[in-house]
């Protein structure tokens, strides 16, 4: 029973040693064809069905969307356009290798 204990214990401080300081990769970064900072790609606004504005970018392979706050971190709601609508060239900023149909 000692040993089986001393067993786990090893395992389990193994197992947690090897999850300190592993870090997932930056996610501000595109990892397309034509990979480069987010900054550097052209956002535009979709509006969703209560009003509030989204920053959406495409560049055809990947997407990417993220409610567009005030300085108070509250959702900012425009109403620069209808709901369901977008606003702006949020396709731009890709090279165009992969087209999207929609």
């Amino acid at each position: 029973m000692k040993l089986v204990k001393i067993t786990l214990i090893v395992g389990l401080t193994t197992l947690v040693a090897a999850c300190e300081g592993r870090q997932g990769p930056d996610k501000s970064v595109d990892r397309g064809f034509d990979s480069k900072h987010l900054s550097q790609l052209e956002a535009g606004i979709w509006v969703d069905p209560n009003g509030c504005d989204h920053w959406i970018i495409d560049d055809g392979v990947e997407g990417y969307l993220s409610a567009r706050l005030d300085k108070h971190g509250k959702p900012v709601c425009s109403g620069i356009a209808a709901p369901t609508q977008t606003v702006g060239d949020f396709k731009g900023g890709g090279t165009g290798l992969i087209g999207d149909e929609i």
